[in-house]
């Protein structure tokens, strides 16, 4: 299931390998949606590592429930299971194969932490800082010539300087 009332996304799965790549390529599409395509590394990062910590840890069982919500300027990525044993950060050893998730959450991001919920689970989250919705939108390429007429700036028009900058130059003179 998703939903997406506004900035919030949930999405409800089995924490098993097949569905971690499908819930990452969910979280890439939305980021991409709210305009927040600079998050989309450091978020599918962090949501892996956590669903991978709920396939090799959680008991009784794999059930989840990822959430994404950007409130301001913050995103906070959460995935909330049914096993109240709470993550811990290792110091893995150079030639360890796991135990490093929890510290790579910690490099990622701008803070993460755990909290009890209220079915005797836990929610796992951790927040990274969203750029402001002026520099999140990318100006999109103009092509060809474009004259004033209907698209100049004039009362109840008003066209932000990146925009500006994208327009195409005719080569005509006059």
């Amino acid at each position: 299931m998703i939903s997406e009332p506004s900035r919030h996304c949930a999405v409800e799965l089995q924490a098993l390998p097949s569905r971690i790549g499908q819930v990452r390529r969910i979280i890439s599409a939305q980021l991409r949606y709210w305009h927040l395509d600079p998050l989309i590394d450091q978020a599918a990062l962090g949501v892996t590592e956590l669903l991978t910590n709920v396939h090799r840890h959680a008991q009784p069982d794999k059930s989840c429930t990822v959430e994404i919500e950007l409130l301001l300027d913050r995103l906070t990525v959460s995935v909330h299971d049914h096993d109240p044993r709470l993550p811990t950060l290792c110091d893995a050893d150079s030639s360890a194969t796991s135990g490093r998730g929890m510290a790579l959450i910690a490099a990622v991001s701008e803070s993460w932490g755990v909290r009890p919920s209220s079915d005797a689970g836990k929610v796992v989250w951790f927040t990274l800082p969203a750029p402001s919705f002026a520099t999140a939108l990318h100006p999109l390429p103009v092509y060809g010539s474009m004259t004033d007429g209907p698209f100049a700036s004039g009362p109840g028009i008003h066209l932000e300087p990146a925009a500006v900058e994208t327009r195409a130059r005719s080569a005509v003179v006059g």
